[in-house]
């Protein structure tokens, strides 16, 4: 079942390098398939390619083939661009270069953003079968000590002992492993509300709910699914009190009059927030609210790419409730929206930033637009932090989360 894991909880290798310095032949040779296009046309991979495999000892990865480096023109540039924004998701980074003619200006850009990026990165000497030696680049990687192994991806040379690599340089805490099983004790009782609205997707739960349950299952929990119509019978023909009920945010306003005080609630993005990104971030975020005056911009920004209905929690419930006390005098806050990868990278403009759960972003993409955020000194939370903030019941929706091993206690 390894095949159906998210791209979101993989691994994420990105490949950088210039054109026609073989990536793409790299990526063919690493997982015995022909992937990528390959040619001797220069700039042949314009938009980055994904790839999803198995690897041992890791387990489920993505490759992630991008332009050149060095590409030229306007569309180029773009093109170069779009290789940069791939960093932001890169949990270790291939340098792929031509060893016959080593480094300079466009490997030396990107190994300083890199740096800044805090990645770890393996520099592949590609086109060993050449047998042109390179004993100046060598020098310069030994006494910069970085890491890196010579290989021909067109011959598949050196491709096994690459693998090795990999797995000795990931970082070991490229994936948060729990979701909530730290919450509860192995036989808790956990109430899991999820309303089949129109935005449930037909004929299945959403991805934060499937990732949960698995997460409770695999730590012996008794986990209870109920839509929120069924929750007041399913708890009175409980014998002990559930430990824990999670909810969708957009339910907080019913679920809070039917759930007693003393049962713990929270929802699914609360638990994404610390999940995907930094808890304490964006409940700091919230306070921005307060600030908010007409006319002031609002970034909603959406991870997934998917058609909005009915009260759609990013597009219609937020923006209703951020504009409830302006109604009076008709005026209101300006909202825009960035979708799927499209984070812009100038957010001055922005008062607030009011991301969603992140369920399809990995923990390195999050926590790249949670900095972007911070160096721009722009305040950031989410979709679940704000209608709880809004229902009034913010406090009780992070209060789980305070005092837990290995956590640092959230303040509101």
């Amino acid at each position: 079942m390894r095949n159906k894991t998210s791209l979101s909880n993989r691994l994420h290798i990105g490949l950088f390098g210039r054109r026609n310095v073989g990536k793409s032949t790299l990526i063919n040779a690493f997982t015995g398939q022909n992937i990528a296009i390959v040619s001797d046309v220069p700039g042949t991979t314009t938009d980055p390619v994904y790839k999803a495999m198995e690897l041992h000892d890791i387990g489920p990865v993505v490759l992630i083939d991008t332009g050149g480096i060095d590409d030229e023109g306007p569309l180029g540039q773009a093109r170069v661009k779009k290789a940069y924004k791939v960093l932001h998701k890169t949990d270790l980074a291939l340098l792929v270069v031509d060893k016959t003619i080593g480094l300079s200006g466009p490997e030396e850009a990107l190994l300083k953003e890199i740096k800044k990026c805090h990645i770890p990165v393996l520099v592949v000497l590609n086109k060993s079968d050449l047998n042109r030696s390179n004993e100046e680049l060598i020098e310069t990687l030994t006494s910069e000590k970085r890491p890196y192994i010579e290989v021909s991806a067109l011959k598949k040379n050196g491709i096994d002992t690459l693998r090795e690599m990999i797995v000795k340089m990931t970082p070991s805490d490229f994936e948060r492993k729990r979701i909530l099983s730290d919450l509860v004790r192995t036989k808790d009782t956990v109430v899991i509300v999820a309303p089949l609205d129109m935005e449930a997707p037909k004929g299945r739960l959403k991805v934060p709910q499937v990732q949960t349950i698995r997460d409770l299952l695999d730590h012996n929990c008794t986990t209870i699914v109920v839509k929120e119509t069924e929750l007041p019978g399913v708890l009175e023909n409980l014998k002990e009190k559930p430990a824990l009920a999670i909810v969708e945010s957009q339910i907080y306003g019913t679920i809070k009059d039917i759930l007693p005080e003393d049962i713990p609630l929270t929802s699914f993005s609360v638990l994404y927030a610390r999940y995907k990104g930094e808890l304490d971030i964006l409940a700091a975020g919230i306070q921005a609210i307060e600030n908010l005056k007409a006319n002031d911009r609002v970034l909603i920004a959406e991870a997934c790419t998917h058609h909005p209905i009915g009260d759609d929690i990013g597009r219609v419930v937020i923006p209703r409730l951020l504009n409830e006390p302006f109604k009076e005098k008709g005026e209101g806050v300006i909202i825009d929206h960035s979708v799927g990868y499209d984070f812009p990278d100038d957010l001055k403009k922005y008062k607030l930033i009011i991301h969603c759960g992140g369920c399809m972003l990995n923990c390195r993409d999050m926590l790249s637009r949670l900095e972007t955020a911070r160096v721009q000194g722009v305040p950031i939370t989410n979709y679940g932090m704000v209608i709880a903030y809004m229902h009034g019941i913010l406090e009780r929706a992070v209060k789980p989360f305070q005092n837990r091993p290995e956590q640092v206690p959230v303040s509101v």
